[in-house]
């Protein structure tokens, strides 16, 4: 039995744990009371009613398997609503929800974590590209030209509503966006200079269960549990549910010069830790990061690799998106990320209700998921200059369209019209931008012969659409919450 480690535990579920402390100490009185010494037991419903008393709505069964996972709860015969549990080590399972209950800045121990092997750990992400790339020249190289042919970020919307439905495919469709501008290829003014690049860092920010989590790691990543395969780049994807803050700052140093993803399920955490808010700025910003300590220094390191994060936050319930938002880092986001916030309304409820159960249902058909993977591993070789495809496929940079910026110019003039100050910011058109030449890259094989990319009346529509919803939403007028 191994109990080494953390639980890396959320916010919501750090008020569960406290409740469920109550519930051992009540299991274990009850065990001493009994004739027979066995393991200290109790209901799920006890934990329920515990949970009530204490006012907190969390769902606990995922910590509970996470805990049996360790060998710290053992599951015994019981109905299907009031399951029943022992607890074979009690004074270990208390001992490490109690350490894990510790305020955020005490968590942190004397002196640095260990820093994982990260040099390892490239290895293997650079491996898993290699791999999967040299699969798809060897094997699918002109069937992976041909679907590129006849596949642009409209038909992938397609695919992904047909999925999802209206409701939820927006985000998982940024998301593989953000994939294919991982390749982080110049973006040129019709002057023919470069003005910036494609790469984005993407938050999600609102309640937990808004299906944000799917949309950046288990669409990207695949999750074999729930039989959805990845459709993300294979090795550039770098999880870090695992890690404190600390500790990504010192793994960073490792990615200087590389472009990685990194996606972090919680980030909202990372912020809670004394000292870390600077930091992660500088990180976000790419510039040069230099984190001086007691303990020592970190950096200086530029870090080049972007994020796909999300930022749980208990909401008001309003429509009003400001008056939902009671969090003083929330501008650290606003600023530095295509944010896009979550509303638990009843209409998304619906949705992710539905898409749930017809995942568990099985009735969920990914048919273009290892076309798509192939898709975006060949273009993101040719737009990096991969060596196995240098001398075939170009890199091919985007061209920015005057058009675009006079259709966004007209969505932000009629929202200006309406107030005197404005509640979005200019950087929000930004992100628009991105957005727009993160879908022409989709297109790489659609214009074999030209040597960029162009925006197209598709690219720019999506573009705008994005512009106009989150425009709504930062200025409170979506309407009464259905």
């Amino acid at each position: 039995m191994a109990t080494s480690g953390t639980l890396e535990l959320t916010s919501e579920e750090r008020a569960i744990a406290r409740s469920f402390l109550g519930v051992l100490e009540e299991a274990d009185r009850a065990g001493a009371r009994r004739a027979w010494a066995g393991p200290p037991r109790f209901r799920s419903s006890e934990l329920r009613r515990r949970l009530l008393r204490d006012r907190v709505f969390g769902d606990p069964f995922r910590l509970l398997g996470r805990l049996k996972r360790r060998g710290l709860l053992d599951e015994g015969a019981g109905g299907t609503t009031d399951r029943v549990y022992s607890v074979p080590f009690p004074v270990e399972l208390r001992e490490l929800l109690i350490a894990e209950l510790q305020p955020p800045e005490l968590a942190e121990p004397g002196g640095f974590h260990p820093v994982p092997d990260e040099r390892s750990e490239i290895r293997s992400m650079d491996s898993d590209f290699l791999g999967h790339l040299q699969d798809v020249l060897r094997n699918r190289l002109d069937e992976t030209v041909a679907f590129g042919r006849g596949f642009s970020a409209a038909q992938l919307a397609t695919y992904l509503r047909d999925l999802f439905g209206e409701a939820l495919y927006l985000d998982i469709l940024i998301s593989m966006l953000q994939q294919y501008a991982l390749a982080d290829v110049p973006l040129l003014a019709p002057t023919g200079r470069s003005t910036g690049s494609s790469g984005f860092h993407l938050a999600f920010f609102g309640p937990p269960g808004t299906g944000k989590t799917f949309a950046i790691d288990d669409m990207v990543r695949g999750n074999p549990r729930s039989a959805i395969p990845a459709h993300g780049l294979p090795g550039r994807n770098r999880y870090c549910g695992g890690i404190t803050p600390a500790q990504f700052l010192r793994v960073g140093a490792y990615y200087s010069g590389r472009t990685f993803n990194f996606i972090v399920p919680e980030f909202n955490d990372w912020f809670k830790y004394r000292g870390m808010v600077e930091p992660l700025k500088l990180v976000m910003e790419q510039r040069e990061v230099k984190w001086e300590t007691t303990l020592g220094t970190v950096g200086p390191y530029t870090f080049h690799s972007f994020f796909s994060v999300n930022y749980n936050v208990r909401t008001a319930g309003a429509s009003d998106y400001w008056t939902t938002i009671a969090d003083p880092n929330f501008a650290a986001l606003e600023d530095r990320m295509l944010l896009r916030f979550h509303q638990m309304t009843r209409d998304r409820f619906r949705a992710v209700e539905a898409s749930a159960e017809r995942l568990e249902l099985g009735e969920i058909d990914f048919s273009l998921a290892e076309k798509i993977r192939d898709h975006l591993t060949l273009i993101y070789a040719a737009q990096t200059g991969h060596p196995l495809v240098a001398g075939r496929l170009k890199t091919k940079p985007v061209r920015l369209d005057p058009g675009l910026y006079r259709q966004l110019r007209q969505v932000s003039e009629a929202a200006l019209a309406g107030r005197s100050f404005p509640r979005f910011s200019p950087r929000l058109k930004s992100r628009a931008v991105k957005l727009a030449a993160a879908a022409a890259i989709v297109g790489y094989f659609r214009h074999d012969r030209d040597a960029t990319l162009g925006e197209g009346p598709k690219e720019v529509e999506l573009a705008r659409s994005f512009y106009e919803e989150e425009i709504r939403v930062r200025e409170g007028r979506r309407g009464v919450a259905r």
